[in-house]
């Protein structure tokens, strides 16, 4: 069998946008350990379509049938549900899309926030038709948390879900010389790239105040950035890092935190998360979307409810205070991020799912 990966969804904090590429790369390697071939492409290469910047490529097709004429797949598995998909799909190719995130919500901040010209709300709508396209579509949609069935069938009713954990090859996560860092150091290694996830970090505002002698650090990047430091940066024990070169000072980042924290309105399984547990690193975390599907409260580290200020002061003291405990819950971590997230498995997973009679 013969899978083409087509990469394209952006995002993550690496530098250069790497990382989820790197990560289909690890999902490919483990098909070929199952005697599966693979080749993995950026979309963009070979396909894009209205409506994006590169008006040549709304019309001409012939590098992507290039491709598929040369290649020959048998099935093909792509990260962000666009034209490539559609093309795909037209071919009459067994066509997966992998959904990451609540693709509809995001799609509705954008258009409260950074996007409310009539211009781009429309683009987005446009976006938005193209994607539930391909989901009513293709020949199922694996997910990367589970609670994203019912926001799918919500949206495309039709659509084939199945579950699916993006993995992670844990032996590229090990300790090293870590960066300079004030202790105790919690960490957060997240983009602020929508406003519906990224506006739960402002309830950091009240836990930093109240923590004087805890530092808080924060990598990453994205559009809304700005308001989020123009509220913690007045605190002294708060710390902007911006983005970190991936893998190798991202895992010195993460060797060094005592504690890691994602505060989020809205988020599936994130990469970033995955990494810092694999470091063994305790996590207190936003208890939304798919994160209790990757966090085990009070083994793996805690859930905080959206918006509460006290339980993150709570939950964060208990680990600062308690090295013996910050110990099992990061190595739980690492062993849970094994047993769930290991490509071996789930890419068994997937060839037991495609090879199934349609």
């Amino acid at each position: 069998m013969k899978v083409l990966i087509a990469s394209g969804a952006a995002g993550g904090t690496a530098k250069g946008r790497i990382g989820k590429h790197l990560h289909l790369k690890d999902f490919g390697e483990a098909l070929v350990r199952q005697n599966v071939d693979y080749k993995l492409v950026h979309e963009i290469d070979y396909v894009s379509g209205f409506p994006s910047k590169n008006i040549k490529s709304w019309f001409s097709k012939k590098e992507f049938h290039t491709l598929i004429s040369e290649y020959r797949p048998d099935v093909i598995f792509c990260d962000r549900q666009s034209h490539f998909a559609l093309e795909s799909i037209k071919l009459k190719i067994p066509t997966y899309v992998y959904l990451r995130g609540h693709f509809w919500s995001e799609i509705e901040w954008a258009k409260k926030t950074i996007y409310k010209g009539k211009l781009m709300r429309w683009v987005l709508e446009k976006r938005k038709k193209i994607a539930n396209e391909v989901f009513s579509k293709c020949n199922g949609i694996f997910m990367t948390a589970d609670y994203l069935d019912k926001v799918i069938k919500e949206h495309v009713p039709e659509a084939k879900t199945l579950h699916f954990l993006e993995g992670l090859d844990t032996s590229r996560w090990y300790p090293q010389e870590g960066m300079s860092l004030q202790h105790p150091a919690v960490g957060m290694l997240h983009d602020a790239n929508w406003w519906g996830k990224t506006k739960e970090m402002l309830v950091l505002e009240d836990v930093i105040q109240k923590m004087p002698n805890v530092h808080f650090y924060w990598a990453g990047d994205g559009q809304y950035k700005k308001p989020i430091l123009e509220k913690l940066s007045q605190f002294k024990n708060f710390h902007y890092l911006e983005s970190l070169d991936y893998p190798d000072k991202v895992r010195e980042y993460l060797t060094e935190i005592d504690i890691y924290a994602l505060p989020t309105g809205m988020d599936t399984t994130p990469l970033s998360c995955r990494e810092a547990m694999s470091m063994k690193n305790p996590v207190v975390a936003s208890k939304v979307g798919g994160i209790p599907e990757m966090v085990a409260d009070n083994k793996t580290g805690f859930l905080v409810n959206e918006g509460d200020a006290d339980g993150w002061i709570k939950k964060l003291e208990i680990l600062v205070n308690d090295e013996t405990l910050r110990n099992e819950f990061g190595i739980a971590g690492r062993n849970r991020v094994i047993e769930i997230f290991n490509w071996d498995k789930l890419a068994k997973e997937f060839i037991e799912i495609v090879q199934k009679p349609h």
